[in-house]
């Protein structure tokens, strides 16, 4: 583990003897020391050992200390973009990059320079000739707020990380609370939330509101035969072909107990709603799941009652239902394996009886 007693800092001075001063006082102290010669070399090696601190002069020639300065920082930036936009990327916002301090080491001591120094991007400055204990203080104290800061960073984003496992779960839950457990779509409690949501936008943009609800023809027979685990394999085929057969993002296929299913279909007239009545019942025949005890068919049919709306707030989503209901219970006592439907008008009272 990396502490400030275990950091390496690079040395940066076009003078061989002061690298070497400057390389000794801080091997004393405990550090790895990296050396460079120049701006260019002092760009390279950055790159490539990732000192934790950058012991840097001010005037050399080619790149001064100044320009390199500036180039770390920029240097430092670009790093840091390709590392949050890489694909091992921990997926939430990167915090703010930590700097790596730069400890400008100058002959210059006017205020114009110390103002360009900083403007550059170094953390702090001493000047020549240097004052050793007055250097050493200044590269603990900067060292040991570095390591600070990347300690501070470090628990932002292990919480960040826990956050987001949290926040995934949590949408994991909600997600779970709304599925069937047996076929995967929706569940009843889901149905009545979307049922009420959809009726009142219904209402207030004035559009047409269509619902099926459908029943698999003589279940209870068919479980008798084949046993409750082929019940439950019927069931999910059942569903997964009302879901297949429902493409509009906003329409929901739900299980509503049983053997019994739903589907809400808003800004749907009764043409429409009836194409996708018929399509579910072709895709079901298609399927031709078998039933040795249908008294209407050799596969599983369903019995579909439709109800087509334009609501009223004089209606509510529960008469609704119950009208779509009345239509089931047509389509089953008129034979089963049928498709029943009313378009609701408003010149008569709701009939819920």
């Amino acid at each position: 583990m990396f502490t400030p007693q275990t950091s390496t800092i690079l040395i940066v001075d076009d003078d061989r003897a002061m690298r070497l001063l400057l390389k000794l006082a801080i091997e004393v102290e405990g550090y790895t020391v990296i050396e460079a010669k120049d701006g260019e070399e002092c760009l390279a090696k950055f790159a490539q050992h990732q000192p934790q601190m950058v012991l840097l002069d001010a005037v050399m020639p080619g790149m001064d200390g100044f320009t390199c300065c500036q180039c770390l920082r920029q240097q430092a930036r670009q790093q840091s973009a390709i590392v949050a936009n890489s694909p091992d990327s921990p997926g939430w916002e990167i915090t703010e990059l930590v700097e790596v301090p730069v400890l400008m080491i100058t002959v210059l001591d006017d205020s114009d320079s110390v103002d360009r120094a900083f403007e550059a991007g170094a953390t702090d400055y001493v000047t020549k000739p240097i004052h050793w204990a007055v250097l050493c203080q200044r590269v603990r104290r900067l060292l040991n707020a570095y390591w600070a800061t990347m300690q501070l960073q470090a628990q932002i984003e292990r919480e960040r990380a826990l956050t987001l496992q949290l926040e995934a779960a949590n949408s994991e839950l909600k997600r779970l609370a709304t599925i069937d457990g047996l076929t995967g779509i929706a569940n009843r409690r889901h149905f009545d939330e979307v049922l009420d949501h959809e009726w009142r936008r219904a209402i207030r943009d004035g559009q047409p509101f269509s619902l099926l609800l459908c029943d698999v023809d003589y279940f209870k027979a068919y479980n008798d035969a084949c046993g409750h685990v082929m019940g439950d394999h019927c069931l999910e085929k059942v569903a997964t072909i009302l879901a297949h057969s429902v493409r509009r993002p906003g329409d929901l296929v739900a299980r509503y107990g049983g053997e019994e299913f739903v589907v809400i279909m808003p800004n749907t007239p009764i043409l429409g709603a009836q194409q996708i009545a018929e399509r579910i019942q072709d895709q079901l025949a298609q399927a031709a799941i078998p039933h040795p005890q249908s008294f209407v068919a050799s596969v599983i049919t369903l019995s579909i009652g439709l109800l087509s709306i334009v609501p009223e707030r004089a209606w509510s989503a529960t008469e609704a239902l119950k009208r779509a209901d009345q239509m089931l219970y047509r389509a089953k006592t008129g034979g089963r394996n049928r498709i029943c439907s009313t378009v609701q008008l408003f010149t008569l009272a709701p009939d819920v009886n």
